[in-house]
């Protein structure tokens, strides 16, 4: 607390009782998440997943484009041969096919969301600040984009320029971003105005410092919510594009490869699309729920 002295008897014991210590807003908003128990979950399985789908490819006994022809379709558990999960029509181990599937749908989906961001958040920053004809140039452009049907978009793009790894993820973050830069402008327009914007402005700040040390860590909070919630988004455009066989290619998989996989196999072997499909599933909604405990723990309203 600013005025007092810590040695004295009033400093003492505010000392002991622990009011001195003060938290951060990200310490804060550390402990609220910590407090939710769904949130808290859904973040040790979202990072037990990424850390699995990178791992464990490496040490399975099988890779993602092995064939066993000796066990075709195998039924699990197979730990003599190492199919935990069985095996596919063409005898590849499910396991390892829905563990590489899940590093690069969750791969796909964090970049993607990456370039979304980058693009979003300078977008929506320099519209709100700026304002005037910037504004309105840059905004009249993102309502020219909504009125594009943007999987149809994605797909064209997919079209032009062949079917590849990287142009996905800059595919798909290059039109997932408009809603950020609403979200960003949105937030920038009531910050823009506030005393500290005017006390940077007094002390000589240039237009680009104030956007970056100001605007920009003052919209995270909002920011990383939205974040949560669009990576779902992506691995759930990502499977769709791979559904229609616009995505990943041969012998590279995804989730949603392996779903359009099981979908054709599923009177036959169904266990080919259920566990892909339940890992997805267990992903997107701990995503939700991690985006849900953000929401709370960064509302400045319910501290």
């Amino acid at each position: 607390m600013t005025g007092v002295n810590l040695s004295s008897p009033h400093g003492e014991a505010l000392k002991a009782a622990g009011e001195v210590d003060g938290r951060s807003l990200w310490q804060d908003a550390w402990r609220r998440l910590l407090a939710n128990r769904a949130a808290f979950i859904s973040l040790i399985v979202l990072v037990t997943l990424g850390v699995v789908s990178v791992v464990g490819p490496y040490v399975l006994p099988w890779t993602y484009d092995q064939i066993d022809w000796d066990h075709v379709e195998a039924m699990p558990p197979n730990f003599a041969m190492g199919h935990y999960f069985g095996t596919d029509s063409v005898g590849r181990d499910l396991l390892a096919r829905t563990l590489f599937g899940g590093r690069i749908s969750l791969m796909v989906g964090i970049l993607a969301t990456t370039v979304a961001l980058t693009i979003g958040v300078t977008v929506g920053a320099v519209a709100g600040f700026v304002g005037g004809k910037v504004d309105q140039l840059l905004m009249r452009f993102v309502d020219l984009m909504y009125a594009v049907p943007l999987t149809f978009f994605v797909i064209i793009l997919m079209v032009l320029f062949g079917r590849n790894f990287i142009l996905m993820f800059l595919a798909i973050g290059a039109v997932e971003w408009l809603t950020m830069a609403r979200i960003v402008r949105g937030q920038t327009l009531t910050l823009r105005n506030k005393e500290f914007i005017d006390a940077a402005r007094a002390s000589g700040g240039s237009t680009t410092a104030i956007i970056i040390r100001h605007i920009v860590p003052n919209v995270l909070g909002v920011v990383m919510v939205y974040v949560t919630l669009t990576i779902p988004q992506v691995i759930l455009l990502e499977s769709f594009l791979s559904f229609l066989g616009l995505g990943i290619q041969e012998p590279m998989t995804s989730w949603g490869m392996l779903i359009n996989d099981g979908a054709a196999e599923l009177e036959i072997n169904p266990r080919t699309l259920i566990i892909p499909a339940a890992f997805m599933t267990v992903t997107l909604f701990c995503f939700n729920f991690l985006g849900d405990g953000l929401r709370d723990a960064l509302d400045p309203k319910d501290r």
